[in-house]
């Protein structure tokens, strides 16, 4: 389908629906996919709810409730906590599963206290080329994926945020920062915290696509491939460098690869 027909089938579905709860995070394609369920269903008929947890950094929740009050749709901020899910902390190749399958089921509970009819998340196309056992979650509990049913693609999903106007359109990926972890490394609120601090750095002095991947005694740090000379400042460095120690990292890393979606998944294909 060309880009007109799928925004088109994105909308015919939307309509379909009737009314829907957004599970909502502030990123790219759920604040596209939020803004088009209020412009086709209008904002009686729509709710956006966003978990937050020790997982979600704060200035991410932050940013969801100005996102949502700037599209002018109602938001259900419910507290969760993903360390006490069973399975979860102990960072399985199945903890996406689990965290998703508790996401949803809140979603769903809360969906039907508000009278709505349907689910949806902002699975798009580009999600199927890396391992997600979410998707499964989202199958069991009949949530619904619009984006991806209309087959949009991240860059058309960037390219429309534009014409509409929407601050996210140049949103990098974020991902939640139980996704920093090697499977089978343990996660706790220490580790999480560690992660966090090193990456509030990173984004302080300017640096648009981070991860801080944790290693034990050490952080490596991924950047978008452009920005990797910017480690050649020393003033740059040596600040980095410092947050990390300060966070509880001995040794502190730079990944030349680069930033790459799902690289703790590179284990799974090797």
């Amino acid at each position: 389908m060309t880009l007109d027909e799928k925004y088109l089938r994105l909308k015919e579905i939307l309509r379909e629906m009737g009314s829907v709860l957004v599970a909502f995070s502030g990123g790219l394609d759920s604040t596209f996919l939020l803004h088009q369920a209020k412009a086709v269903l209008g904002p009686d008929r729509v709710l956006a709810l966003t978990a937050t947890s020790p997982t979600y950094p704060q200035h991410e929740l932050d940013e969801s409730r100005e996102l949502a009050a700037l599209l002018g749709v109602r938001q259900l901020v419910v507290a969760s906590d993903e360390l006490e899910i069973p399975g979860f902390a102990s960072n399985t190749i199945r903890r996406c599963y689990h965290c998703k399958e508790a996401l949803f089921t809140l979603c769903r509970e809360s969906a039907r206290e508000h009278g709505l009819a349907a689910v949806a998340d902002g699975t798009n196309v580009d999600d199927l080329s890396d391992y997600r056992p979410g998707r499964e979650a989202a199958a069991e509990l009949g949530v619904r994926s619009p984006l991806l049913e209309a087959q949009l693609n991240k860059s058309e999903i960037r390219y429309l945020s534009r014409e509409l106007n929407l601050p996210t359109w140049t949103k990098q990926p974020f991902a939640c920062l139980s996704s920093r972890f090697p499977y089978g490394t343990e996660i706790t609120r220490e580790r999480l915290g560690q992660v966090d601090r090193c990456e509030t750095s990173l984004r302080q002095h300017g640096f648009h696509t981070f991860r801080v991947r944790y290693h034990g005694d050490t952080a490596r740090i991924e950047v978008a491939a452009e920005e990797i000379p910017r480690f050649a400042d020393p003033a740059v460095r040596t600040a980095v460098v410092d947050a990390c120690k300060s966070a509880g990292f001995t040794y502190i890393a730079l990944d030349l690869q680069g930033y790459r979606t799902g690289s703790m998944n590179e284990t799974l294909r090797s």
